[in-house]
């Protein structure tokens, strides 16, 4: 029982954070395709008050694979060094490059910054869980690889279509709040990009298969789950793409292709876990057998678990409190402006 619930706490942390700080991740690398420097700023400002609660969900995701899953950290960490050290290098360019864009408007330098460390976390992201495709080498409970041993065609796929994702994910919150050219460009390209995700992800669970992990579908149950949360994702997709493109601008309308894309990246990610259960990395690395201690999971467990209800009510009440459209007519160098704001 324990077991099962350290497993959703992990995967809990997991998909909060993909989903929470992947579209902010998504709207810094929106700003590297645009020309126009006060679009980007406003892309920038779009996120500023939301992008360290949103990252807090990643050290909660540490901390539980830690305590609740101690082999797989000690040998996952060092399997995948590289590819994290640009992933943690990355944020904290990124939380930089917002306070300095504020310091000396309008910083587009730093805005750049912003937008090229958004690209590298997100690609890294992906290159790491694609590095859990790989067979991990371990001696007596030790790892016994190297830093390179992980890197792959297959990383490299899934570190593209995670960027492709986030980008998704970051043009459909700005269609959500802001207005004007900024909101139908994003819903132009955002419809494109969503398409190009859906591609690429299709090629991923069709390339899993050629790797040291392929998918597990043995049983009927298995198999059916799976392709019940497939569908579940096509039609995420299938709602983002049509929603992405009504011109009509009401907060309704416009929530949808963030929802569906939700909803997909939420559906397609469990659909891994259903077909990879009880597997974490080849060749037996599994839940059971990187569990920790009863008593320390435990003890860590309620800590994380008193902990969550808190991040989770910090991550509303910035979203909350910056509620409403980002005035996109304000200047590059002006104050921050939301329309119907609550406070």
């Amino acid at each position: 029982m324990i077991t099962t619930l350290w497993l959703a706490t992990v995967l809990l942390c997991l998909l909060m954070y993909v989903v929470l700080d992947g579209y902010d991740l998504g709207v810094g690398v929106a700003t590297l395709f645009e020309r126009d420097a006060t679009h980007r700023r406003h892309l920038l400002e779009s996120v500023v008050h939301v992008w360290d609660g949103n990252e807090t969900w990643l050290i909660l995701l540490g901390v539980a694979l830690w305590a609740g899953f101690p082999q797989a950290f000690g040998t996952i960490l060092p399997h995948a060094y590289l590819p994290m050290t640009v992933v943690l290098f990355s944020l904290v360019v990124r939380g930089v490059s917002v306070e300095m864009v504020s310091q000396d408007p309008p910083g587009h330098r730093w805005t750049t910054a912003f937008g090229v460390a958004s690209l590298l976390a997100a690609f890294a992201q992906g290159f790491t869980l694609g590095t859990l495709t790989s067979t991990l080498h371990l001696h007596d409970g030790a790892f016994t690889g190297t830093a390179f041993g992980a890197f792959s065609w297959f990383a490299v796929l899934t570190g593209v279509t995670v960027t492709a994702a986030y980008t998704a994910l970051g043009y459909a919150h700005t269609k959500h709040k802001c207005s004007g050219q900024l909101r139908a460009s994003a819903a132009r390209r955002g419809a494109v990009v969503t398409a190009v995700t859906a591609v690429l992800s299709t090629v991923v669970f069709f390339a899993v298969d050629h790797t040291a992990a392929p998918l597990n579908l043995t049983t009927p149950a298995r198999a059916f789950a799976f392709g019940g949360l497939l569908l579940f994702a096509a039609a995420g997709v299938v709602t983002s793409l049509v929603t992405f493109r009504w011109k009509r601008q009401t907060d309704a309308a416009d929530t949808l292709p963030f929802g569906g894309l939700v909803a997909a990246v939420v559906a397609g990610f469990l659909a891994l876990v259903v077909a990879r259960y009880p597997l974490l990395m080849p060749p037996d690395l599994t839940v059971n057998s990187a569990v920790g201690p009863h008593s320390a999971m435990v003890f860590v467990l309620v800590g994380i678990g008193l902990n969550m209800p808190l991040v989770l009510a910090y991550n509303v009440f910035a979203h909350r409190a910056f509620a409403g459209r980002f005035n996109t007519e304000s200047r590059a160098d002006g104050p921050v402006s939301f329309t119907g704001a609550q406070s």
